[in-house]
């Protein structure tokens, strides 16, 4: 019999109340039915939100690094269960066993680090302009965050909302991705057992357009971190502007590596393959455009078909396997359309481009690594987010031609250069329109302690990660002690 699972709200697992359900499957093989979650009703809403308010009044009064011990357990139960979470995420995600293995790691060094943020909660004290007048600023949590995330990464991008929220004060009602939302469940466990206070935390399954818009429109939450597409982000950003809530915006990406001819072609060989083609394609990371010099376009193509050619594609919980399905069929369908478009527009599929055949590949969302010679910089695949195994490459003259082609797109996220000339590294690091540029790695692998996020249609100016992170989640107070016993009036002329 397939299990029931519910909702996280004041406290207790409860049932959702209009008796609704989403059926979460295996995407590598759909007949694997994981569960089903509460799709769940706006009007259930309120009661979460109200709870998150009492939890927040309690929580945010706990000494800050009394806090960061509650996500040290945390972090140190992630790690005990590693293997296990792993497993549930592969099952119900795709992406293979080392990647998801990577992503419980990711979430527990968030843990860690966000444990010693408990003690680091700076703000300043500088001199008054006064005498016998002290001045300084301090860091007050906000109340209650929405948290909305995507499938690509089921514990690892929640844990960089998650952690620093709580660890500054806050309270949070998550929203995970209906398409992974077991993950989501293990998570919430491990917060409570944690020592989390059972109304810090609220979780509520359902669709994005239903419950996830009614975390984002409700009057009761302050503050929201959301990542997902930049159509979904636009729409919660008009909201939030129109409500003044405090909102953190992760978003698309069409991210560059840029292969100069003086560069270690092995080297750039695998970045391509690892960026391209790691997680199926689907993070916002992900190596989409590959531009490569003229001199060496043909040989890099060469031996780049040749190996992602060579790529195991299949259930990402067998260990011999290096890419996994699909999270859906619209995802498989996405993918298909895009090479009819780089075939109409004029490219070339060297590689993929279909489903792959086989009685092993029946019933999942699989799709080959794909790779398309010929693109040119106005075609809708150098510019468009695919969101799959799907790498366009691109050819260029010289380094100002590639910085223009890397630059031009709407999104701003992640970029990488393969290049032994260290004056072009620091160029690229200047002038690469991108929050993060990598020197000779590939556009993915962010880590923990930095704070991650990008420019133009990919965010709203805000990071995650990192010290950054720490600021969103809180606001800045002053506070003047004048001992002086007399009134004295700033910012007045007076003779001294």
């Amino acid at each position: 019999m397939t299990e029931h699972f519910r909702n996280f709200i004041s406290g207790s697992w409860i049932e959702p109340a209009n008796g609704q359900y989403i059926e979460n499957v295996n995407p590598a093989r759909t007949s694997d039915i994981v569960g089903l979650f509460p799709d769940t009703d706006p009007s259930e809403l309120d009661v979460a939100v109200e709870s998150a308010q009492r939890g927040f009044e309690d929580w945010s009064r706990v000494p800050a690094p009394e806090r960061g011990l509650v996500l040290k357990k945390a972090g140190d139960l992630l790690s005990e269960r590693k293997e296990e979470l792993a497993h549930i995420m592969t099952r119900e995600m795709g992406k293979v066993l080392d990647e998801t293995r990577g992503d419980v790691q990711e979430a527990i060094d968030t843990a860690y680090y966000a444990a010693v943020e408990g003690r680091r909660l700076f703000g300043h004290t500088v001199p008054s302009e006064l005498r016998s007048k002290w001045a300084m600023s301090f860091r007050r949590p906000i109340g209650v965050f929405g948290i909305i995330t995507p499938f690509n990464f089921p514990v690892a991008v929640p844990s960089w909302k998650i952690f620093p929220a709580l660890l500054c004060g806050n309270s949070i009602i998550y929203k995970p991705s209906e398409d992974t939302p077991s993950s989501a469940n293990y998570f919430v466990d491990v917060l409570l057992e944690a020592g989390l206070p059972p109304e810090c935390v609220q979780l509520v399954h359902g669709h994005g357009e239903t419950i996830g818009h009614a975390i984002a429109s409700h009057p009761g939450v302050p503050g929201l971190s959301f990542t997902g597409s930049t159509e979904t982000g636009r729409s919660i950003g008009e909201i939030a502007g129109r409500m003044h809530k405090r909102l953190s915006l992760e978003m698309g990406g069409k991210n560059a590596q840029i292969v100069m001819p003086d560069a270690d072609l092995e080297l750039a060989l695998e970045g391509v393959l690892w960026g391209a083609f790691g997680t199926t394609g689907q993070r916002c990371t992900a190596t989409s455009r590959l531009l490569l010099h003229r001199e060496i376009h043909d040989e890099f193509v060469e031996r780049l078909v040749y190996k992602a050619d060579s790529l195991e594609l299949g259930d990402g919980q067998h260990a011999q396997v290096d890419v996994g399905p699909l999270i859906h069929e619209a995802a498989r369908d996405k993918c298909e359309a895009y090479v009819e478009i780089a075939c109409a527009e004029g490219a070339t599929v060297k590689c993929g481009g279909d489903q792959p055949t086989g009685k092993e590949f029946g019933e999942g969302w699989f799709f080959k690594p794909t790779v398309l010679t010929g693109v040119q910089r106005d075609h809708r695949t150098a510019r468009e987010e695919i969101f799959g195994p799907v790498l366009s490459v691109l050819k260029f003259n010289d380094t100002d031609e590639a910085f223009e082609i890397n630059n031009e797109v709407l999104y701003g996220l992640s970029s990488s250069i393969y290049t032994t000339d260290v004056n072009v590294s620091f160029r690229a690091i200047q002038e690469l329109d991108n929050g993060i540029t990598y020197v000779n790695a590939p556009t993915i692998g962010a880590e923990a302690h930095l704070p991650f996020g990008g420019v133009k249609a990919t965010g709203n100016g805000h990071r995650e990660g990192g010290w950054e992170v720490y600021e969103f989640y809180t606001e800045t107070k002053v506070a003047y002690l004048d001992y002086s016993g007399r009134l004295q009036r700033a910012q007045i002329d007076v003779e001294w």
